[in-house]
């Protein structure tokens, strides 16, 4: 006999975990998490894990600030506070980017967003010993941070299967399921078994294109190669805020034991990999140009080393914003290319999908569901800020 659920979800990273739990939560069931290796052993494991909701467009910002809601609350809600620590975000700009600036501090303001201009007196209270003179200004995010994403994604893991989510690890979806008329209705394991539903959800980050396309559905979105480097000042970094630097395109993350999590923000001449088959280290030219941003902004470490660096990917579509939708044909739901905001929304992804899947509309406050639609690229209606930074590409 063919297996068959209401919802199979294929990814079990923290997307897909976030949505099954939104799903159960709402009281829906027959909902089936399948994960080729094991839970939030994808990208999800190589998020950086910044929390914040700088951006340029409404939706995502109230997402964002939906995000810090759940976070904050995260051992109330889960009984699991998912490692986040709310230090705090700080955007810096310099003077080509004031405007842009503001601009988008006083869009997030209007959506009810904690944030706030500050000057350099206070941005070095924040964080002493940061080199300050090419900023020109500053966004304060008292309510930001960092989480940890491997961390988050089990937490929804355990709260979903406490509602009745099956989650199989270690079972690779081949391919999907079509009928005759081209609609979606199950998936098509490795091992040459079938799996039947009512609506498969592919959360599948990087991956999503390859199974998609087994639907005769086409996605535009890429691997971009993201460079992490490790670094030990000789001291350990005191509580600081996670700090965004938009005038020399970096962003530095204190990671728990004190080292700094350094990162590049230019995005101007991106590189793509196969996530399948890639070094797991930076680059020696990476390594060069991250640490030359951080000694220009931190001229006094004691004694830096580098203690370590990674890979990761963000799955980017060509306006670097999700697509969250249903896809050109029925039976399929897509929530894939989250272009590194990924882990951030992921508490309002969980409801947005849980809300269309199931009514076609969503009450998340501020958001639009219709900013992160399949078609959008067909229409020529990307999702983009009306007031972007320049320097720092689509990110924003």
């Amino acid at each position: 006999m063919t297996e068959t659920h209401n919802y199979v979800i294929v990814g079990g990273g923290l997307e897909g975990l976030a949505i099954a739990w939104s799903l159960a939560d709402r009281g829906e069931t027959g909902i089936l998490v399948l994960e080729r290796g094991t839970l939030c052993s994808g990208m999800t494991g190589k998020s950086s894990g910044v929390v914040r909701c700088h951006y340029g467009t409404p939706s995502l910002a109230a997402m964002a600030w939906y995000g810090v809601d759940v976070f904050t609350r995260a051992a109330e809600l889960f009984g699991d506070d998912m490692g986040f620590q709310q230090c705090g975000y700080v955007v810096g700009v310099g003077t080509g980017n004031v405007e842009p600036l503001r601009a988008n501090v006083a869009m997030m303001r209007g959506l009810g967003i904690d944030v706030e201009l500050i000057d350099h007196a206070a941005m070095a209270e924040l964080w002493p010993g940061l080199r300050l003179d090419d900023f020109a200004e500053f966004a304060y995010e008292p309510l930001g941070g960092r989480g940890e994403a491997y961390l988050a994604g089990m937490a929804f893991a355990t709260a979903a299967r406490r509602l009745g989510v099956r989650i199989r690890q270690s079972t690779p979806v081949r391919a999907l399921r079509t009928s005759a008329t081209g609609a979606v209705h199950g998936v098509l394991l490795a091992d040459g078994s079938e799996i039947h539903c009512g609506t498969v959800i592919l959360a599948t980050g990087p991956w999503t294109p390859v199974l998609a396309g087994t639907a005769g559905v086409e996605l535009d979105i890429k691997a971009q190669r993201a460079q992490l480097v490790l670094v030990d000042q000789g001291a350990p970094t005191p509580t600081v805020p996670v700090l965004s630097d938009l005038a020399g395109l970096s962003y530095l993350c204190r990671e728990p034991n004190g080292e700094l999590l350094v990162g590049n923000s230019d995005h101007q001449a991106p590189e793509y990999l196969d996530s399948d088959d890639y070094v797991n280290r930076a680059d020696e030219s990476t390594i060069d140009t991250i640490i030359g941003k951080l000694g220009h902004r931190l001229p006094d470490m004691p004694d830096p080393r580098i203690t370590g660096s990674y890979v990761g990917a963000y799955d980017v579509t060509p306006d670097y914003n999700p697509i969250i939708g249903p896809a050109p044909v029925a039976g399929l739901f897509l929530a894939a290319g989250f272009s590194g905001h990924g882990f951030k929304i992921s508490p309002a992804v969980g409801r947005l999908v849980a809300d269309l899947v199931t009514d076609g509309n969503t009450e998340l406050p501020n958001v639009r569901p219709a900013d992160f639609r399949y078609s959008r690229f067909a229409d020529g209606e990307p999702l983009l800020s009306p007031h972007p930074y320049q320097g720092a590409g689509e990110m924003r």
